[in-house]
């Protein structure tokens, strides 16, 4: 973000063209084809949201459903933030993966993201493709972003970690590839994890290779599965992970919290009822 946001001009560049009109098209688009979620509409589905951004901290966005047999969720805007699901997303996942999903969604939000997420989908279905600026010119600006917008998921997948589980993001991963819950549910993530390594390593295995490689990925918005699930297995077991999640159950359990297993506990417990301490 700091690279990007150090390129003179870059961020004035970027709110002029939301102000012009981008994010009030996106936004009357987005209205009109999906259905805004609240207390009065589909609360059931509505409910996951608040909580989420009350832990972490961040106003909460416009929440939409749009009916797609595609399974997806995207945040857009800048000065009036929104997030939206897919119908196929809500069938497909149980509620700790849409938790997660949410969780990402507002990690994008949390770290700002939201306004050169809107630029990426408007440069790549906008300019480009309605012909009003030459595919030429803008594909370095493309690429650039596009190599942020990757590592704004890896952001994004941490934040959903410490809301979740980095099983239960990684559950969502796999379940975004379009796997059977019944596959699933039985996949070891360690593993999986370990063919990110092997990538890495076919990625640093000579300059023809790495140069292949970039070639492969430079206009994907997300990074490959493998490699999201690695970052997200590796940062569960930093210290920095730790103390987040400590810290995050000091702000939410006042009376405390069990020394032996981190969950929440009450002053008159004598012992943890999650897992037994003495207390």
């Amino acid at each position: 973000m700091r690279q990007l946001e150090s390129i003179p001009g870059f961020a004035a560049f970027a709110k002029k063209l939301m102000s012009i009109g981008t994010e009030q098209q996106l936004y009357g688009v987005n209205m009109a084809s999906s259905i805004r979620l609240s207390e009065k509409q589909l609360p059931h589905i509505y409910k996951h949201l608040p909580p989420i951004c009350q832990r972490l901290g961040i106003a909460e966005p416009e929440f939409y459903l749009q009916m797609s047999p595609i399974p997806n969720a995207w945040t857009m805007g800048d000065t009036r933030i929104y997030i939206t699901v897919t119908s196929a997303l809500l069938e497909m996942m149980n509620d700790e993966e849409l938790d997660a999903t949410l969780a990402h969604e507002c990690g994008h939000i949390l770290c700002r993201h939201s306004l050169y997420h809107t630029l990426v989908y408007w440069i790549r279905n906008g300019l480009v493709e309605q012909g009003l600026m030459p595919k030429k010119m803008m594909t370095p600006v493309e690429i650039a972003l596009m190599y942020w917008n990757r590592k704004s998921e890896l952001s994004a997948d941490r934040a959903a970690c410490i809301i979740t589980s980095p099983e239960a993001v990684v559950s969502t991963m796999a379940r975004f590839a379009g796997g059977p819950k019944s596959i699933t549910s039985q996949i070891n993530y360690q593993e999986w994890a370990k063919q990110g390594d092997e990538y890495e390593k076919i990625q640093q295995s000579g300059l023809w290779n790495k140069a292949l490689q970039l070639q492969a990925i430079a206009e994907l918005s997300h990074p490959f599965a493998a490699v999201r699930v690695r970052e997200v297995m590796k940062w569960s077991e930093s210290e920095q992970y730790r103390m987040i999640k400590k810290g995050l159950l000091q702000i939410e359990a006042p009376d405390g919290f069990c020394p032996q297993c981190g969950n929440a506990i009450e002053k008159e417990w004598k012992f943890c009822l999650n897992c037994g301490h003495q207390l």
